[in-house]
């Protein structure tokens, strides 16, 4: 390979790994926290950034990609739910050329028949499937990760409008399984009537009905779900058998037979003929968005015909037959007060706009980020400027840009602060880097940033050891940093105002139970950066314990595969450091779980050969025939490359691969070869 050539791979490689440790972190904040930092346009941005270089450079491509999954992993606030069939998620289109272009995607997969299209508003709020037996309400389940996720059943049988049983006629048996999806939502009256009672309580007020549905649906206590005045809209089937059911055909017929059994069903959908009239659609809603009694994001467009799906099939994490049309964000005009800079946990400083109040977005904004130095620079914004702000819908706002026209003349630049607002301490910005930091490790926003942190549902989960409390905590000094969390002084808490028996009794329970958390959970707390919960689980999987991950050198953790040059010197660094070592040393004394679940003792018969795997195998999920390979040494890339030794294909195979694997003359194997590749280590056994 020309030496041109291997510099560019080794970019992309670095760009793919910044890329995907940024998308893990806002997944998280999104998904798990429900604290999202960005926009869901810089978001997509990001995404479409990732798969773009993925899709040109196949070697590049692995199954543990953001781009391959859905969402961000379950809460282990509750237990545990593995859905049936997965819930997978959408791609996305943005403009009328993108949605001309999936059209015509869906031309070549089912040749020139005729296509209806449903399209449905895109509810803002959360995905949840509601699972019914015998026509009995039995469970209800959050999206999660789309494999697993989070048991919210008693939370939603306080949902008035999620029927408890079906509705049937007389005589009539019901399906032995029926799995209904839909979206959980706050009305906006509901949202309003809600922060009106938290404004009364001197209580913190929400930012948006999607986010207060979200932490409405997680409540512990249903009681507090109850008196929120949550809503639902059935929109899919995802499992039904047994009973009188009719066979349905169309998409249509299923949301018409659940209206019939009583489900609610959104009334604004509608069955359309071509791609015209499906933007007249969205361009419609785009319009009186805000007309309607709930939030809206955009326009779900699907398939009407069931058969035309079967033949569109899906990839790995979206249905070819469905596209999301998205909204694109809303923007306002407002004063610009004042810029201060608030310290991460990591020392990054960021500047953020201190605003005069602007509805935006579906919510109020004062706040709204500037991300760095360069940033404020480049829009040139200044404390006195009237700014534009950006928000889509439930996430952190941004500062769009100055309006020029309004600016007072002699406003004076706004310059970046030279010293930490927090411990005083010079700011450093490296050579060649966006961000400027505060180095003081010591530095109390960085202390109780990184153990807010490691106490996150997304890391060692502790519940009670919210950030409010951790700041007191940090400036009372009973918490200096993540390891005194084990030995909290409650005698002193008790004195706090605040901490009842009661309260201090859970939150002892919280830090014990938090002992006992995957080792993947310590290493996502200890915050080492770039490392997120996919990288995390691959650590584990490829070393087994914190002794191991601890010892390991650069090109040792560079090895595991799905980790990476970037993740790997990360982790080095961080265990090279004294203090950090220190930490890690009194987080073992105090008992926390330092090892992984024990790797299975298998044959290493794939070593070396990479196997990809298109389609659904008969025996065989996606996840546990890559985990098969891998298990036994081999490599499952999501790509087919020159260095696939064999492509596994089952039914609905990507047909890109399957043309891939002919140009360069790789083995095509059926599922019966595959298990004989996976007991033998050949297809021919």
């Amino acid at each position: 390979m020309p030496a041109d050539d291997a510099q560019e791979i080794t970019d992309l490689a670095r760009r793919v790994a910044e890329l995907r440790a940024e998308i893990e972190l806002h997944n998280r904040r999104y998904f798990e926290l429900d604290e999202p930092e960005i926009s869901d346009a810089e978001y997509d941005a990001l995404v479409r950034e990732l798969r773009g270089i993925e899709e040109a450079n196949p070697e590049l491509a692995t199954p543990d990609s953001p781009t391959q999954r859905v969402g961000g992993a379950a809460s282990s606030l509750f237990a545990p739910v593995a859905h049936r069939t997965p819930m997978m998620s959408l791609d996305n289109a943005f403009t009328f050329d993108e949605l001309v272009a999936w059209g015509r995607r869906l031309e070549r997969g089912i040749g020139a028949a005729a296509v209806d299209f449903e399209c449905e508003l895109k509810i803002d709020g959360v995905a949840i499937s509601l699972l019914y037996e015998d026509g009995q309400y039995t469970r209800g389940a959050t999206r999660g990760d789309g494999r697993v996720g989070e048991d919210v059943t008693e939370n939603v049988r306080t949902i008035a409008a999620a029927p408890e049983r079906l509705l049937l006629p007389k005589g009539t048996r019901p399906p032995s399984v029926l799995e209904v999806r839909g979206e959980v939502y706050m009305p906006v009256p509901a949202f309003e009537e809600l922060n009106a009672r938290q404004a009364e309580a001197g209580a913190r007020l929400f930012a948006n009905p999607r986010n207060s549905a979200a932490g409405s649906l997680r409540q512990k206590d249903p009681k507090i779900t109850a008196s929120r005045e949550l809503s639902f809209w059935s929109y899919q089937v995802g499992e039904i058998s047994g009973g009188d059911v009719p066979r349905f055909r169309r998409h249509s017929e299923t949301l018409d037979w659940l209206a019939d059994v009583g489900f609610p069903v959104n009334p604004e959908i509608r069955t359309v003929s071509g791609l015209d009239d499906v933007y007249e659609f969205c361009r419609h809603w785009l319009e009186h968005r805000h007309d309607l009694a709930y939030e809206i994001d955009g326009v779900v467009v699907k398939v009407d015909d069931l058969a035309q799906r079967g033949e569109l099939g899906a990839t790995s994490k979206a249905p070819r037959w469905a596209i999301a049309f998205k909204f694109p964000p809303e923007e306002r005009t407002t004063l610009l007060k004042d810029i201060m800079v608030s310290i991460g946990r990591t020392g990054r400083a960021t500047p953020f706009a201190m605003l005069e109040p602007v509805f935006v977005g579906g919510s109020t904004v004062s706040l709204a980020t500037l991300h760095n130095e360069d940033q404020v620079r480049a829009k040139d914004v200044r404390p006195g400027d009237t700014v534009t702000v950006r928000k889509a819908g439930d996430v952190i706002p941004e500062v769009v840009g100055p309006v020029l026209a309004k600016r007072r003349r002699g406003l004076p630049k706004w310059k970046f602060p030279t010293t930490c607002p927090s411990c005083g301490q010079p700011l450093v910005r490296a050579e060649g880097e966006s961000d400027t930091m505060c180095v003081n490790e010591d530095c109390p926003a960085r202390a109780w940033g990184r153990i807010a942190h490691f106490a996150s549902r997304g890391a060692m989960d502790i519940e009670g050891l919210g950030e409010r409390t951790v700041i007191q905590f940090c400036e009372l000094g009973i918490c200096r940093d993540v390891a005194d969390i084990y030995a909290l002084d409650y005698d002193r808490i008790r004195q706090l105002e605040g901490f009842g028996e009661i309260s201090i009794t859970n939150l002892r329970n919280a830090i014990e139970a938090s002992k006992q958390r995957p080792l993947a959970n310590l290493l996502i707390g200890l915050g080492i950066r770039h490392l997120g919960p996919a990288g995390a689980a691959v650590l584990v999987r490829a070393f087994g314990n914190l002794d191991r991950i601890e010892q390991a050198t650069e090109a040792e953790l560079a090895a595991a595969e799905g980790v990476g040059p970037t993740i790997a010197a990360s982790v080095r660094e961080f265990f090279a450091d004294e203090r950090n070592r220190a930490l890690v040393e009194r987080l073992r004394g105090f008992g926390l779980n330092v090892t992984g679940p024990a790797a299975p003792d298998v044959p290493q018969h794939l070593a070396g050969k990479s196997i990809v795997v298109t389609g659904t195998l008969d025996g065989w999920s996606r996840e546990a025939a890559e985990d098969a390979i891998k298990a036994r040494g081999g490599k499952s890339p999501g790509g087919v490359s020159k260095k696939t030794d064999y492509v596994v294909v089952g039914e609905g195979p990507g047909a890109a691969k399957l043309t891939k694997a002919e140009e360069l003359g790789i083995p095509v194997i059926d599922a019966a070869a595959f298990g004989r590749l996976i007991e033998t280590g050949s297809p021919d056994g």
